[in-house]
């Protein structure tokens, strides 16, 4: 295989092998698959909110045109969670939000399907729904899950009770020794945003097969593992008895982080012994998308005048919906944002995940990190305000750097945020005051830093070298649209083992084919997965280097890959081509292969601070600093972003291009979080926005030019240096307008969105339309770890 090489194929703007074919449709998802005889399935959603059921009768479907099977809760009777097993695939003897489903039909066609659907005869005693947390907190407040307290407990060290699913917490130092110091000034805040959609191109979506005795997922995820497991415990078979593949995904941003439709297709399948294909419409995609939660976030915090944070408290609420799902696992994230910016004396930490009669809430692109970032950035400004600082001052005197601790006792490495901070004020210049301008619009600028992590888990991959020099890559990997699987993990193998990028083959995810991989998701998979690809990669080197140190009579020390050859090291052009050599090794071994694994012990928290957490400490922090000018209007309350700046830490910058896409689209879906999207509850507990009708998300005349800087050189222990770098981009943005915004108008922001209504009642000096100040007292006397 002849290919330019450039100097050095660990670092190249190496464009996405899948551009062409996506863009001209030719790429096949599992929405587009089609078979002989493939059934099709809808599913029964209960249009209640909260009710007990009193029938559920599928006779009438049964007799319907085409239909070949119906499921219920009598197929899959168990429960399931993170956390704790508090939910039921289908709706038993109560429902607990509108859209959960009760029954699933497959029929010969789609539409046959969705009217025996329609067919099926419900009955449910409405009870009267419990759609906000603050109703679920109160004093006396019915139990969305009455038995709560005998669901099995499959992690422990959390405290739960009641209406809180689960809550972990953080005590490091003493606050109440810092809150009472006379020479502190006291700063409370309190703010609330709402829940977000993914609006994946692709919804979610599967086809399953019984074959053989075993369960075959085509399936749109992020985690084909996980898949398995869960569909393996549903329907009570070991997990060897189930298969998953996954062909290109289109898009995810977590909402594919879990395991969902699988199990349903997957019953049908068994009862009907053909293929069936379950794909949710865009109205279901919307009503039951696992959103971004809903949060409350409390913060308060004892300031020295000079500008030093002795203590700090924070209590975070979040609408979890009926099951604890993944908002029990995203509670740890609370700890690592708020308690990750800036040095803290001390620190005390809640985060609950609240049961609500709503639908079930989940990962979104830096998870929970996006909003508490948002409340700690706006609070920060109003500390400064508070103390008379300059909010660029304050942010570079107390940003965290080497040896700093963080908030569950660990040691922060590398001065990062600092250099990367100055770096934004040296580029773009200082702060000017905010002003009215010449059109009547009133002009802010905001500076702010963020904190994420990669969480790292266990992965694993295989590399076979091929007859004619390239190599496959075998993973549990899946392409999300972050394009990662076609671009920094080709170069990291062909890095490794001296060939083009291009003349590595990336294998579709199997889970009969490739080891366990915790997923795709957290900015872990160039990190994870790439380091295990280097690992495999130096099995294959080694099996390399010995045949080739024999036919060249050289030591394997002195030989080097490089550009397809095996060359005599600083002897350009010597040696021989790896094809050569692989064919030799054939002859004399058998194909060569390597295998290799990663994960991260995890660094422990300090002893007794942390409860509740499934990472208990940041294994790879990453760093942002946002910058951006906004135009207020202040006739219409209309925000317009006028530039956008991002000074990202990458570790190591492997494909710039590719970074930069990132940064774009990040910043994108980041705007429309901060200025646009808004799901609203009705009094039925159902979503108003239905779908692309009425949910607003940024077009091309919301989103500008991002302008960014990849700082580089922090310490990693991702392969060749690198970070993840997919999810940090939306981390400030939210945080960053609404400063900006608050900066413009002269009046803090406590709220997202900052649709127009909102602002323009912000800046008439009316009520935002949120009232958070009454919740303090509520959340201290609702917080089970830190109540007496």
């Amino acid at each position: 295989m002849t290919l330019p090489y450039p100097p050095n194929t660990a670092v190249m703007n190496l464009p996405r092998r899948d551009a062409k074919d996506k863009l001209l449709g030719r790429t096949r998802y599992t929405v587009d698959e089609s078979s002989h005889g493939m059934l099709h399935a809808a599913a029964r959603r209960s249009e209640t909110a909260s009710g007990r059921i009193v029938k559920i009768d599928v006779t009438p479907a049964l007799s319907m045109p085409g239909v070949k099977a119906i499921a219920t809760r009598e197929d899959a009777p168990g429960l399931h969670g993170i956390g704790i097993a508090d939910h039921p695939l289908f709706a038993k003897d109560v429902v607990r939000y509108h859209g959960e489903p009760l029954a699933v039909v497959a029929a010969t066609t789609l539409a046959q399907a969705r009217a025996a659907a329609a067919a099926i005869l419900v009955e449910i005693d409405p009870i009267a729904p419990i759609l906000t947390m603050a109703e679920a907190l109160a004093k006396d407040a019915p139990l969305i899950h009455p038995d709560w307290a005998s669901y099995e407990i499959l992690r422990e060290g959390a405290a739960r009770g009641g209406n809180i699913a689960w809550e972990a917490t953080v005590v490091r130092g003493d606050t109440d020794a810092a809150f009472a110091r006379d020479d502190v000034i006291l700063v409370e805040g309190t703010y609330r945003v709402g829940r977000q959609s993914h609006v994946p191109f692709e919804p979610r979506a599967v086809v399953a097969a019984y074959e053989d005795g075993r369960f075959h997922i085509h399936t749109s995820t992020q985690v084909p593992w996980t898949v398995r497991h869960v569909t393996a415990k549903i329907l009570g078979v070991p997990e060897a008895a189930v298969h998953v593949t996954v062909p290109a995904v289109g898009g995810g941003f977590g909402l594919k982080f879990d395991c969902s439709l699988e199990p349903f297709a997957a019953i049908l399948a068994r009862k009907t012994g053909r293929k069936v294909s379950l794909v949710n419409s865009r109205r279901e995609e919307q009503m039951t998308c696992l959103s971004r939660e809903n949060a409350d976030i409390l913060i308060r915090s004892a300031v020295t005048p000079e500008g030093d944070i002795v203590g700090r408290e924070a209590t975070v609420l979040m609408d979890c919906g009926a099951y604890g799902g993944e908002q029990v696992f995203l509670t740890t994230m609370t700890a690592h944002t708020l308690g990750g910016n800036y040095r803290l004396g001390s620190v005390k930490i809640a985060s609950q995940a609240v049961y609500t009669n709503t639908p079930p809430n989940g990962a979104f692109r830096a998870c929970n990190g996006v909003y508490n970032t948002f409340a700690l950035e706006c609070h920060t400004d109003e500390i400064c305000k508070a103390i008379g600082m300059d909010p660029v001052a304050f942010r570079r005197r107390n940003v965290v750097g080497d040896g700093d601790i963080g908030a569950t006792g660990q040691v922060f490495e590398g001065d990062v945020l600092g250099p990367m901070l100055d770096l934004a004020i040296d580029t773009y210049g200082p702060h000017e005051r905010a002003k009215k301008g010449p059109d009547g619009r009133l002009y802010g600028r905001a500076t702010t830093v963020g904190t994420w992590f990669i969480f790292v888990g266990p992965s694993s991959a295989t590399v076979n070298l091929n007859v004619d020099g390239s190599a496959t890559l075998v993973t549990s990997g899946v392409e999300i649209g972050s394009g990662t699987m076609v671009q920094s993990l080709p170069q990291i193998v062909a890095a490794n083992l001296g060939i083009h990028p291009d003349a590595v083959i990336v294998k579709t995810a199997d889970t009969d084919a490739s080891g366990r991989d915790l997923g795709v998701g957290g900015g872990r998979t160039t990190v994870s997965i790439g380091a295990a690809s280097q690992e495999a990669c130096a099995e294959v080197r080694s099996k390399l280097l010995a045949v080739a140190s024999q036919m060249l009579q050289t030591p394997q020390d002195d030989l080097v890959l490089a550009q397809g050859r095996v060359e005599i090291r600083d002897r350009p052009g010597s040696g021989t081509t790896i094809q050569t050599v692989i064919a030799q090794a054939e002859l004399e071994h058998g194909p060569i292969s390597g295998s290799g694994a990663f994960t991260a012990p995890g660094i422990p928290a300090m002893p007794g601070c942390a409860a509740g957490h499934f990472i208990d400490a940041i294994d790879i922090p990453v760093f942002a600093v946002h910058d951006c000018d906004v135009a207020v209007d202040p006739d219409t309350g209309k925000v317009e972003v006028l530039a956008y700046r991002v000074i990202q830490d990458v570790g190591r910058a492997l494909n710039p291009r590719a970074i930069h896409g990132q940064i774009q689209g990040g910043v994108t879906q980041g705007i429309g979080y901060a200025l646009h999207e808004e799901i609203t509850i009705n009094a039925e507990g159902a979503f108003d926005q239905t779908g692309f009708s009425s949910y607003r998300i940024p077009t091309a005349l919301d989103t500008l030019p991002i302008d960014y800087h990849l700082y580089e050189g922090a310490p990693s222990c991702g392969p060749l240096g690198t970070k993840g770098a997919g999810e940090v981009p939306i981390l400030n943005v939210g945080a960053t307008i609404a400063c900006a915004v608050a900066n413009a108008i002269g009046t803090p922001v406590n709220a997202l969105p900052l649709t127009a209504p909102r602002v323009l009642g912000l800046i008439d000096g009316l009520s935002s339309g949120v009232d958070l100040a009454h919740l303090s007292r509520h959340w201290h006397e609702n917080t089970i770890a830190f109540s007496e």
